[in-house]
């Protein structure tokens, strides 16, 4: 959940670190720190709160040719300037860390009778303090020794005064690249953060150390043998991540993802059916042998997967089951033949996520596809199958166009497993490509709305308490949009399907816990009727996001907001559309911090 950035340059990279923390404050915003060695003096600058603090507090006149910098998302320990990172020991060892030391009690009450002194309630002060045990001059041998000790999920980066040409980093399910610039280089927590020094990189694989000294760099695996990575160059550029015209990120977000959905459309599908082998090399042969589908995700990707279990059931006639990867990688599943398991995450990274993807066990699995954001992430690389959403930069905490880019992916997989099962008819099938084509147009149109939804988004301001409701594929379209509502407005949302409502949650409704309901036009639309007129009769008042035809007459105290979304197959991904707006125009009217909402971070890199 942290972020970590790390330099060694002939130049003074101070700016280069600090600028590196802008770029990841979206890992961790509690707190933030620098290290850097210059003249042989170890100097630290910690600050609470974001990065501005730390770069205010920074003296003008500290330069440094070799550092390393972390902002902090709080794990061990209350945000507070004594646990922030980098960590010393000794006044000769610093430390950034990403992750959870979970045997981090046991080593601690060693190093305290060994004589050590701690000033933290973090488990990464622990480390410092053991690489700080076992150096004698070779910072490399004492780090490897320090972390064959550890256990948990981590990334870390040291430096040391009595070393001050080298810095040493690594890996251990917590990610870490490599930027490779001209006689300078550079590691981090992720690519964004040193794209405006370099665009060549090496991904860290699984277990991997690395030590910058001089002008080069080594890669060492898990044993400490030296092995030569391949280089890779990124697409990305240094401004993708900037928010332009917008206020916030996430309001640029929301408006890139008619963008974000061609982008990932493209080369993928025709006027009438998805291309081959879009899903990669072999994913015919695998799609050929699936019998059920296992969607494992968390947060947002989880109310993606519910979407496509719909989609999966009514259309191909599969069984599909989706989970909350925390939930079911400590549970004893039963797999049944041919199961295609398949992973949603944004980054790539999501521990919980990849931690089940690592835990199967089973021959019954014919396969592992992953839909993701992130190249060179830990899914994507330890997967059978992957499709990249290739929704760009993703900078607010609130996910947005990755959710929507997410849910074409997933229809796309359904047209593909059915054409390649012979499920789907031609007809259906080419509707489903006419759909997914129109969606880019579909979505600009909504934006339109915005003014409207700001409008309503008034209504909220004082509000404390609201309910979502929604049926059919719809139901996980309303628990996304109370997500969002909590996520960054800090408003108690929760979601339910709209049957659910007499059996307990009408006992909440009155004038002040406004109803918010997606209404598309389907066969369920009477049914919702009826529950609308449910919240009616006990003094609740409805905000209804209607699809075009549904024919919602407003009565005076109700609040209808028509969306032109007649279609059959891409309907939820309209739907959430408007909910993302209306949430973020909630949220700054409210006077909340919309892009970095408190107590949470982009990336969910520990459990």
């Amino acid at each position: 959940m942290c972020g970590i950035v790390g330099a060694l340059a002939h130049r003074d990279v101070s700016s280069i670190l600090l600028e590196g923390l802008y770029r990841l404050e979206y890992r961790g915003y509690d707190s933030a720190g620098i290290a850097l060695i210059d003249d042989n003096k170890l100097a630290r600058f910690r600050a609470l709160g974001k990065v501005r603090e730390l770069e205010n507090k920074m003296s003008a006149d500290q330069p440094g040719h070799i550092g390393i910098a972390h902002t902090r998302w709080a794990t061990h320990g209350e945000p507070s300037e004594n646990n922030a990172h980098p960590h010393f020991s000794s006044d000769r060892i610093a430390v950034v860390h990403n992750g959870i030391i979970e045997n981090y009690k046991g080593i601690r009450e060693r190093l305290l009778q060994n004589g050590y002194e701690f000033s933290s309630e973090t488990d990464s002060e622990v480390v410092a303090h053991l690489i700080d045990s076992y150096f004698d001059g070779d910072l490399f041998a004492a780090v490897k020794q320090a972390v064959d000790e550890l256990e948990g999920a981590f990334a870390l980066g040291i430096i040391a005064i009595d070393d001050p040409r080298t810095l040493v980093a690594c890996r251990r399910g917590n990610p870490l690249v490599v930027g490779i610039g001209i006689k300078e280089n550079f590691v981090a927590s992720d690519v964004s953060a040193l794209l405006p020094v370099t665009n060549r990189f090496v991904y860290l694989e699984e277990g991997d150390y690395v030590v910058l000294s001089g002008n080069d760099y080594q890669v060492y695996d898990a044993a400490g043998v030296a092995r030569e990575p391949e280089e890779k160059t990124s697409e990305q550029t240094a401004d993708a991540a900037s928010k332009g015209e917008y206020r916030h990120y996430m309001q640029k977000e929301i408006h890139e993802q008619g963008q974000a959905v061609s982008e990932c459309l493209e080369g993928r599908i025709s006027d009438t059916a998805v291309l081959d082998n879009v899903f990669g090399f072999g994913a015919a042969e695998i799609f050929e042998r699936v019998e059920n589908i296992q969607i494992v995700a968390c947060g947002t990707s989880y109310f993606a997967g519910m979407v496509a279990r719909y989609w999966i059931e009514s259309l191909l006639d599969l069984p599909c089951q989706v989970e909350v990867a925390s939930e079911f990688r400590y549970r004893k599943s039963v797999v049944q033949n041919n199961t295609l398991f398949v992973t949603l995450s944004q980054s790539g990274e999501t521990a919980d996520t990849l931690s089940a993807l690592r835990s199967l066990t089973s021959d019954r699995y014919c396969g592992k596809l992953c839909i993701c954001n992130v190249p060179e992430s830990s899914l994507v690389r330890e997967s059978d199958l992957v499709m990249m959403t290739r929704a760009g930069p993703e900078i607010g905490v609130a996910s947005t166009k990755a959710f929507t880019t997410q849910l074409v992916a997933m229809l796309l997989l359904v047209a593909s497993l059915g054409r390649i099962q012979q499920r789907l008819d031609d007809k259906t099938t080419q509707a489903i490509a006419g759909e997914l084509n129109s969606l880019p147009r579909l979505i600009e149109q909504l934006m339109q709305l915005e003014a409207r939804i700001e409008t309503i988004a008034e209504d909220f301001v004082d509000k404390q308490h609201a309910l979502f409701l929604g049926r059919g594929e719809h139901y996980p379209i309303a628990m996304e949009g109370a997500l969002k509502l909590k996520e960054i407005s800090y408003i108690h949302a929760e979601a339910y399907p709209a049957g659910e409502l007499k059996h307990g949650p009408l006992a909440l409704v009155d004038a002040e816990m406004p109803v918010v309901v997606v209404a598309p036009n389907d066969d369920l639309l009477e049914k919702l009727h009826s529950n609308m007129q449910e919240v009616k009769a006990r003094g609740g008042k409805l905000y209804v996001f209607a699809h075009r035809g549904a024919h919602l007459e407003a009565d005076s105290e109700d609040v209808v907001i028509e969306m032109d979304c007649d279609t059959d197959y891409i309907t939820p991904i309209l739907s959430i559309v408007p909910l993302q707006l209306f949430s973020y125009h909630v949220a700054v009217l409210r006077g909340t911090d919309v892009d970095q909402p408190r107590n949470l971070a982009k990336s969910v890199t520990v459990e």
